[in-house]
């Protein structure tokens, strides 16, 4: 009721000018219009539609008075959009973006991805800078599976101390197939993240614990920091041992392995990437495997603290032609992508003949005088 009293209100000049059938009818029209706004709140509109209310509001200053259906702004709105796609329809203008992926590239990643189920993100970009293939980590991580499993969440741990001259030790445990337990102890160099060396026992001891120490360091090589935890193993034989070869001990407090970090992480990567997909069978299988993982994590496995490195050193294998080949590691737990290149073509070795001399068209004169 108010709408239509507002609407008497503004074509009442029109009825005092004598413009009474105009006024009538514009009042018919604008009351047709609020009923279908009341009925339907947000119509629908053509393209042409839209190209009307545009054009008419570049000839008529007083379009927005007459606008029941849309509101003004979005006809500015529609305006501004036209606009925006005529300059983004122009021929000849250069399209943005990042530039496409290599379609190789985006299938060697996922062949990586399939074979190595242990593998994240991280360590397939390193993998890929080794084939000396540059791309980012975060393309990689595009580029990869989505797996139904989260990631586990990997540890960066910095540390002020020199990393040259200090080890870590530690041991843990391992069931074997026949119920029995077997304890490995790792020595750990924190530069360059090398395993110096490790062992098997059933029954660990502060003597047997000793005798490793002597077998990691021999000649004179001793560190001079050694980091452990305070474990039963490490009883008087050991500590007395350790003195006499001039090494610091450091110990964790206790219940705190996380102050031992870099030998924990190494530990998380033997029973993730190895031992957690094997039925140990005994102490000397259990040495096979472990053997063949080091060989692996020494010579291949890249490392985020190394810059994407082995502990050993792996070189960087230019791009050449060549298929990128996989080679099995710790019974095919793991693989190291090579180049295969193409082996050059057999030399052709060319027989010359000797060509015999062309006989002269003339023949030199005789010495011997002409008997006739």
């Amino acid at each position: 009721m108010i709408t239509l009293f507002l609407h008497l209100l503004r074509l009442l000049p029109l009825l005092c000018g004598g413009h009474r059938q105009l006024a009538l009818e514009n009042l018919a029209l604008r009351h047709q219009l609020a009923v279908y706004r009341r009925t339907k709140p947000r119509p629908k509109l053509r393209t042409t539609d839209r190209i009307f209310w545009v054009g008419l509001a570049r000839v008529w200053a007083g379009w927005r008075k007459s606008l029941v259906i849309v509101t003004p702004a979005t006809v500015l709105r529609w305006q501004r959009r036209r606009f925006r796609e005529h300059w983004t329809q122009l021929p000849g203008r250069p399209t943005g973006g990042r530039p496409p992926v290599n379609a190789e590239v985006t299938a060697l990643v996922r062949a990586m991805a399939a074979a190595n189920p242990l593998w994240g993100a991280p360590r397939i970009h390193g993998e890929l800078l080794k084939l000396g293939i540059d791309v980012a980590e975060r393309t990689v991580s595009r580029l990869m599976p989505k797996r139904r499993t989260t990631p586990l969440q990997t540890w960066r741990t910095f540390l002020t101390n020199p990393l040259w001259d200090l080890v870590a030790l530690d041991c843990f445990t391992v069931p074997t197939v026949r119920l029995r337990v077997l304890f490995i102890l790792v020595v750990l160099a924190h530069h360059r993240r090398r395993v110096l060396h490790f062992n098997v026992t059933e029954n660990p001891t502060a003597a047997w614990t000793a005798q490793q120490i002597v077998d990691a360091f021999p000649d004179d090589s001793a560190p001079s920091y050694l980091l452990r935890d305070r474990d039963s193993i490490y009883g008087h034989a050991f500590r007395k041992r350790v003195k006499g070869m001039g090494i610091s001990e450091v110990q964790t407090a206790p219940h705190s392995p996380w102050q031992n970090p870099f030998a924990e992480r190494l530990i998380g990567s033997i029973r993730r990437e190895c031992l957690d997909h094997v039925v140990v069978l005994g102490k000397q299988h259990l040495r096979r495997i472990l053997a063949r993982y080091f060989s692996y994590y020494h010579r291949a496995r890249t490392h985020l603290s190394l810059d994407r490195d082995a502990p050993n050193g792996r070189p960087i294998e230019p791009p050449a032609p060549g298929a990128i080949v996989p080679i099995p590691e710790v019974g095919g737990l793991h693989h190291r992508y090579v180049r295969r290149r193409r082996s050059p073509a057999p030399p052709v070795f060319y027989h010359r003949t000797r060509t015999p001399h062309p006989t002269p068209a003339f023949s030199f004169p005789s010495s011997t005088p002409n008997p006739a």
